[in-house]
């Protein structure tokens, strides 16, 4: 299939890709011409903007097989590809390809990176057109509905009107609702994984310690370190370690770490990284601020801790926002997951089953804690690739091999 060049509008979507910087488009008025402004719930108009993404797989004639991934707060659009910083493997190579959970070899798969984020689409890290300016601050607060009609902008540049899913965990799941809460006519089906209709006191609780380590470190700059020519990488490598604690279990870490030393035979009476888990913590922040921008990270978490599916799409009511829907759902949640717990998502198949929605669940047994949908966890793999593939059936698509993640 041949290549086109986003940037001219091109109406047929490429082919998968390897290893590199990835797809870019302008949209708006003053982008492909076929997309117009994006209002944001703030009340700002973003005349003119730009999303990066990914494809894998292969579009079919009749546009009737793609699939919108959705990636977490920490993702990006390389999903399946060899990150063009670090180098690791995609974030979700386990479960998308040929022949995997999410079957290249049957489906077309599209992964933007979201509004807000720092990886190629709008966000605070790229130039404010106003300023000439890294927009810093002056970005305006998103949500992530404003993620969702972004999203829904790629797809109507590349000419697919309605996808066969649209999935994703964590926050990534939080899209999957709005986009079938808000677009129910351009998904067949939704897959929403260890993920919330809202965000509880604590996450939000956890979010803003993140916030205020970035803001207290001096190289912070009021959001204006990119124009002092540094990064604030010790308050976002701090947000990332407390963060990265909620992605586990207790069990995970006591059997990973436990109370064992790192690199000494006894402790230092010291503040050094004594213990192996302080030592995992600190790689894990001091990696984290080589891939991602702090302003983004602030941006992007407090919209999630924004995100109401009852207020924005019910009137309040849950039960209320699925009311009449097509789409047919199945949700995933994970018996460690302490971030995203199952009565999170119990809670919304209760509210899909008072609308009468087609929705299927399955509590996913695992000892990984949150990131568990992001690991090799073989009955998530089955039961994801069993919706897929039976929804695929349903919908007359060309068979495939998947239905289980990579061994």
């Amino acid at each position: 299939m041949t290549r086109p060049d986003p940037s001219q509008g091109s109406d047929t979507p490429p082919a998968g890709r390897g290893p590199g910087p990835g797809l870019t488009v302008r949209l708006g008025a003053g982008g492909d011409g076929r997309t117009g402004p994006l209002r944001l719930d703030c009340g700002v108009v973003l005349d003119t903007f730009t999303v990066a993404y990914q494809t894998y797989g292969t579009l079919n004639d009749g546009k009737t097989n793609a699939i919108l991934v959705c990636h977490a707060l920490t993702g990006d659009q390389f999903a399946a590809d060899p990150h063009p910083t670090t180098g690791k493997a995609g974030w979700w190579d386990l479960v998308i390809g040929p022949g995997l959970t999410i079957d290249t070899d049957r489906y077309f798969v599209i992964c933007a990176n979201i509004l807000g984020g720092c990886m190629g689409t709008t966000g605070p890290k790229e130039t404010n057109p106003a300023t000439g300016r890294p927009w810093g601050l002056d970005f305006p607060v998103i949500t992530i509905g404003d993620m969702v009609r972004a999203q829904v902008a790629l797809l109507d540049h590349l000419g697919i009107d309605k996808l066969f899913a649209v999935v994703g965990g964590s926050m990534g799941g939080m899209l999957v609702l709005d986009f079938a809460a808000s677009h129910p006519d351009r998904t067949h089906v939704a897959a929403p994984i260890a993920t919330a209709a809202h965000h509880s006191a604590q996450n939000i609780a956890f979010h803003e310690v993140g916030r205020q380590a970035i803001m207290a470190d001096p190289d912070w700059h009021g959001g204006r370190y990119l124009d002092q020519g540094v990064v604030p990488h010790r308050g976002l490598a701090v947000a990332r370690m407390a963060a990265h604690i909620t992605y586990l279990s207790e069990r995970s870490l006591s059997e990973k770490f436990g109370r064992r030393l790192q690199d000494r035979d006894a402790v230092t009476f010291g503040f050094d990284a004594d213990f192996q888990v302080e030592s995992y913590l600190r790689h894990q922040g001091s990696t984290f601020v080589d891939r991602f921008d702090a302003n983004s990270y602030l941006y992007i978490t407090r919209a999630m801790d924004y995100f109401d599916l009852a207020a924005t799409h019910g009137g309040g009511v849950l039960g209320d926002v699925f009311k009449g829907t097509p789409v047919r759902f199945c949700l995933v949640s994970f018996t460690s997951d302490w971030l995203y717990p199952t009565v999170e998502s119990r809670t919304i198949v209760k509210a899909l089953n008072a609308a009468a929605a087609n929705v299927s669940f399955a509590e996913v047994e695992s000892d990984r804690g949150h990131d568990s949908f992001l690991l090799n966890v073989p009955e998530f793999h089955r039961v994801l690739g069993g919706f897929l593939n039976g929804a695929a059936e349903r919908l007359g698509l060309g068979a495939g091999r998947g239905g289980a993640g990579r061994p």
